[in-house]
């Protein structure tokens, strides 16, 4: 329903661009990567993290636009009795790709659900947006278009939970890192051309988590 929404003549809602796409995943590099783990690329690391963004926004921007929420999981919907779930916190609301708030929800950033759950719904939801007509793709590329959207909105999350707890003094999110990360770990590790991405989270940034787990436990929340 919220795809569907047709914008109103008097305000157009931003384009979810290159520019915000990359400026989100940037988030990772600074406040999680260099801030909070303290990890300083070489200039070839550098380059293989720009790369790895460039393949996620060529991804994001090849699928078809909706409107998009852009915080659609379980913190902002509200059971209600008898009623559709209330949903919170669409203020961020932009026109962007259509696997984007699927995957807020399905790979959801506080919870974990079961993976044959999650291709279920992917599959389901997969058909109801090509019997509507919102796209034209089988199933293997809106599965691509699903995981490597993820990849871009974990980083992005990843990066905020980091800044969160460095500039904001909200330290609970850290705790949130390890989830989110692993996320973007599992499902890189099924593109072959994320190969050397998902190897230098293995042999680079993975090694330093720990540390910031255990900051997680010591700090308030």
């Amino acid at each position: 329903q919220i795809q569907a929404c047709n914008e109103p003549p008097d305000f157009s809602l931003p384009p979810y661009d290159e520019a915000m796409l990359w400026r989100e995943m940037e988030l990772f590099r600074h406040w999680l990567t260099a801030q909070s783990l303290g990890l300083s690329l070489s200039d070839a690391e550098g380059q293989l993290l720009d790369a790895t963004w460039r393949l996620l926004v060529e991804n994001a921007l090849a699928q078809p636009r909706v409107t998009v929420h852009r915080d659609y999981h379980s913190r902002n919907l509200m059971m209600l009795p008898d009623k559709p779930p209330g949903i919170l916190d669409f203020q961020d609301a932009v026109t962007g790709p259509i696997t984007y708030d699927l995957v807020s929800l399905l790979r959801d950033c506080y919870i974990v659900l079961p993976e044959a759950m999650v291709e279920a719904l992917v599959a389901d939801f997969w058909r109801q947006t090509r019997d509507d007509g919102r796209h034209q793709a089988d199933l293997a590329q809106f599965t691509r278009w699903f995981d490597l959207m993820g990849i871009q909105r974990h980083l992005k999350a990843a990066g905020i939970f980091s800044r969160l707890s460095i500039r904001d003094g909200k330290h609970g999110y850290l705790a949130d890192i390890p989830r989110t990360v692993g996320y973007i770990r599992k499902v890189s590790a099924r593109y072959p051309e994320l190969d050397t991405f998902s190897s230098w989270l293995d042999t680079r940034f993975l090694p330093l988590l720990p540390a910031l787990q255990s900051a997680a436990h010591r700090v308030p929340g």
